[in-house]
């Protein structure tokens, strides 16, 4: 009877577990959770919880939560990268999946309706924009081609700082005259803003035109309720579609005039130029709309001037801060150019201690702390965690180049750690070392990341063999406000304000 019983049950249990089986494999299995995050509020999420500068917030939550974050924006799924790894797993091993642009305000109402480069979906017209960029933009050739137009714009610059005698000089609006000049040169062959001949900072054009563009990245840089509550889109609570429709109106002004004129240019003199290359394709079989164009203008103009005068700034304000790595970067450079003319391109390879500086201003102050927006085209998976179909990416490149599992002393201006014997000696800031990004990574890294690497070395190394520096009104280095201010570009939120004191010989700054 005992035997019959345990047989019996024995018989249960096999019949039980196959039906569990059975069972199990017809049940899709529990997808996983998505990645930890703080609690959302009620229908606007966790948007109150990023303050005034959400990359700073968002790297706290980071610290709390882990390097795979998840927030909730009003009713949109926000995923945040703050580590290499993390950030790797998105941009090279899903960067398929997260190619294209969020809708977005900014897109919508000051880029053109996404008829640029930068916001554009990806697909057929954004691979054109990047052909098109990368052939006769972008290309070792092109670069080259115009950097004699980049030397003469430096050169220019340095005369009028050292034309400024004791008047005290903003520094990053010079820098940004002479940024805007060197891309405006290379697209449409003119100037079009300049250095006033007192040194203060620009003329009235210039500081209107630096004024647009800062206008644009903070902006952009706003999470506006709209993009992630369509519901409230319309009220326009924050008053920002506003802005960027009244901002967008004085940008398409500005660049209707600039086509508009180079049309005429190219009629009557034969005109030859980058923008005239861009207006011959107006007929070809890839061809380009008027919008279209004005819309790649937008984007070089935004995205090349502002992002290399605010990195150079702070690159200037770090080596006030630390004399004794700005007195070993002018010896290098005295050593190898001399005193008697400025800096060139081709002199830049040999600033092996210059490119050190370059790289850990790029690491503490990169020109954009949170990558412009991704979204997931379908869902998937990334470390264990859920990540929904409509899923916004940011990538908080501030918070990775500070992290203390992959920096030492991250906290730290120390540019010894990128030369050889230090802890990241091969370590490059264009995409594929994941601890170091400021130029995004995968199919929409910058596309003119080459440009801009050129463009801050050039200027940096310029001025700081050209000039010492003062700063303005006695202020000494230790208390210089290294505070940051919020916007797609990393601003200060002071301007470096100094008195630049000419240093090589006097036939230098001479035209």
């Amino acid at each position: 009877m005992q035997m019959s019983s345990l047989a019996l049950i024995l018989c249960s249990a096999a019949l039980g577990f196959l039906i569990h089986s059975v069972l199990s494999r017809r049940r899709p299995a529990r997808s996983p959770p998505l990645p930890p995050g703080p609690r959302p509020w009620p229908i606007v999420g966790n948007l109150p919880q990023l303050g005034p500068k959400p990359h700073q917030s968002m790297a706290a939550l980071a610290q709390l939560y882990g390097p795979l974050l998840h927030l909730k924006m009003g009713f949109a799924h926000v995923v945040v990268a703050a580590s290499a790894a993390v950030a790797q797993q998105f941009l090279k091993a899903h960067d398929a999946n997260f190619s294209s642009r969020p809708p977005n305000a900014g897109a919508k109402h000051v880029a053109y309706n996404y008829q640029d480069m930068v916001f554009a979906p990806y697909g057929p017209r954004w691979r054109l924009f990047r052909k098109i960029s990368a052939l006769h933009l972008f290309s070792a050739k092109a670069l080259d081609d115009f950097r004699h137009v980049r030397q003469d714009e430096v050169g220019i610059l340095c005369r009028a700082l050292a034309g400024a005698g004791q008047t005290p000089v903003r520094l990053g609006q010079m820098l940004n005259v002479c940024a805007t000049n060197a891309i405006s040169r290379v697209m449409m062959g003119k100037r079009v803003v300049g250095h006033d001949s007192g040194g203060s900072g620009g003329d009235e054009k210039a500081e209107e035109f630096k004024a647009m563009v800062v206008e644009l990245m903070v902006l952009a840089g706003v999470f506006n309720i709209g993009d992630f509550i369509p519901a409230l889109e319309r009220f326009d609570l924050q008053r920002v579609v506003a802005k960027m429709k009244k901002l967008h109106t004085r940008f398409d002004n500005f660049l209707t005039t600039i086509v508009n004129d180079h049309t005429i240019d190219d009629q009557n003199k034969g005109h030859v130029d980058l923008l005239s290359t861009l207006i011959s394709f107006k007929d070809g079989e890839d061809s380009l709309t008027d919008t279209e164009i004005k819309a790649l203008l937008l984007n070089l103009f935004a995205a090349g001037t502002d992002t290399t005068s605010s990195t150079v700034e702070w690159a200037i304000a770090e080596l006030i801060r630390h004399p004794e790595i700005l007195s070993q970067a002018q010896q290098e450079l005295d050593s190898i150019v001399g005193k008697n003319r400025f800096v060139t391109e081709s002199d830049l390879p040999q600033l092996v201690y210059l490119q050190a500086v370059v790289k850990e201003n790029f690491r503490l102050h990169p020109s954009t702390p949170l990558s412009l927006p991704r979204i997931a085209e379908k869902s998937c998976d990334i470390n264990g965690y859920h990540i929904p179909k409509g899923s916004t990416l940011l990538v908080n490149v501030w918070a990775i180049s500070r992290d203390s599992e992959q920096w030492a002393d991250p906290l730290e201006f120390r540019p010894d750690r990128f030369l050889p014997g230090g802890e990241k000696p091969n370590v490059d800031v264009k995409g594929n070392d994941f601890e170091l990004i400021p130029f995004g990574a995968g199919r929409r890294i910058c596309a003119g990341m080459s440009l801009g690497i050129r463009m801050v070395q050039l200027l940096t190394a310029t001025i700081v063999h050209a000039f010492d520096f003062d700063l303005a009104n006695g202020l000494l280095p230790q208390k210089l406000n290294m505070e940051e201010a919020y916007g797609l570009t990393l601003q200060r939120a002071e301007p470096l304000i100094v008195h630049p004191k000419p240093r090589l010989a006097y036939h230098v700054y001479k035209a």
